[in-house]
This record gives C-alpha cells, structure tokens and sequence, in this order.
C-alpha cells in the first residue's frame, strides 16, 4: 500500500474544524466534539495553531483517548483521535495549584523561584515572567532530565490548559513538588519581560 493509499484509508468519523483558533479553544472544542462520539470512533481535528499537536496529545494522554498522530497539510494539521470506552477516559487535573497573586508575591519574596513556561516560543518570547524558562509542552518530555526533581516548580501558561497537562506529566515522571499556575498568562498582571524590552 503506498502513503497515498494509505493517506485515503484515514477516514475519520467526524471532522472538527478548530482553524484560526488559539489554546485553549482547539482542546474545548475537541473535548465538546468527543461526547458526541462513540467509544472507537475517530475524530479528526482541523488546526492551524502550531502549540495544537503538542496539546492533542498531551490532553489524550490525561483523558485516556487515543493520540493516533497528526499530519501536517500546509498551514492546517489534521489531528486524529480515538474515543476511548467510558471505563477508559477520566479526566484528570493536577492537584497542586497557585494562582497568578500568589506566585507574583513568591517571585517578589525569592528571584531564583523556578517558572517554567510551556507556551510555544513566540508566545513566550514576547511576554514571559522575568526568568522564567521556555519550555514548550511538546518539548518537555525530552528536556526533563534538565530539571531536579525535588525542585519546587510551578508550570505557566496562558490559561492553565496546558500548563496543567504538563504538571501531570512531570508528576508523572517522579516530579515531587510541581504547581500549576491559574489562570496563567492570559491574566498576568505582574512584571513581564519581552524580547522587546
């Protein structure tokens, strides 16, 4: 069978058309669209944010569907999912959580606090926390082994979506003190740094 053959035999049962959106809108939309389905079905994800395949996965992975992959078709990524049975998906939430106020009066009290940003780079690049490090959600799980795991953490994003997937992830992977940090970005109203500045 030849990849285009291949390619025709990827019918999905519904498709979903989340081009044009930003985290995290292609993730509400997709979880909406999967209650819809039947256990087994395949759901096809339309998207142009670049930040999506890295956060399908990831929010798979919590939810106990199904990351089959991705295929990129010019500027749109086709996302295919899997609906699990009911016994299989439960979704899950880190516990841990500080909101924006409090971790701004941390950063006030101690510089070297440890924030890591798992937003795309250009998101970062243009407004972060001073200090924090840039490490996209797609990238965690190879720059891991980078981070001590008794470190106190706290993981931002710009809603707290992705950040919370991550926190599961490095929890996960023996992580024992990581935060989430809600509502992230998208509502940060401390001291911000750009490349810009």
């Amino acid at each position: 069978m030849t990849e285009a053959e291949s390619m025709e035999n990827l019918k999905a049962n519904t498709i979903l058309d989340a081009k044009g959106l930003a985290c995290p809108m292609p993730i509400v939309k997709t979880k909406k669209e999967m209650k819809n389905l039947e256990a087994g079905q395949v759901l096809e994800v339309q998207a142009t944010d670049k930040g999506s395949k890295a956060d399908m996965k990831a929010w798979a992975e919590s939810t106990g569907h199904h990351y089959l992959g991705t295929i990129e078709e010019g500027e749109v990524l086709k996302h295919y999912l899997r609906k699990s049975s009911n016994e299989e998906s439960n979704e899950k939430k880190h516990p841990n959580i500080i909101s924006n106020e409090e971790l701004e009066k941390k950063i006030d009290l101690d510089k070297n606090i440890l924030v890591i940003d798992v937003r795309e780079n250009a998101e970062f690049a243009f407004n972060h926390i001073p200090n924090a490090i840039s490490i996209p959600l797609g990238e965690l799980e190879n720059k891991m082994n980078v981070l001590n795991k008794n470190d106190e953490i706290y993981i931002v994003c710009r809603t707290g979506n992705r950040s919370d997937l991550a926190a599961q992830k490095l929890t996960e992977n023996g992580f024992n003190n990581v935060i989430n940090v809600e509502p992230g970005m998208s509502q940060w109203s401390g001291k911000t740094s750009s490349i810009n500045d």
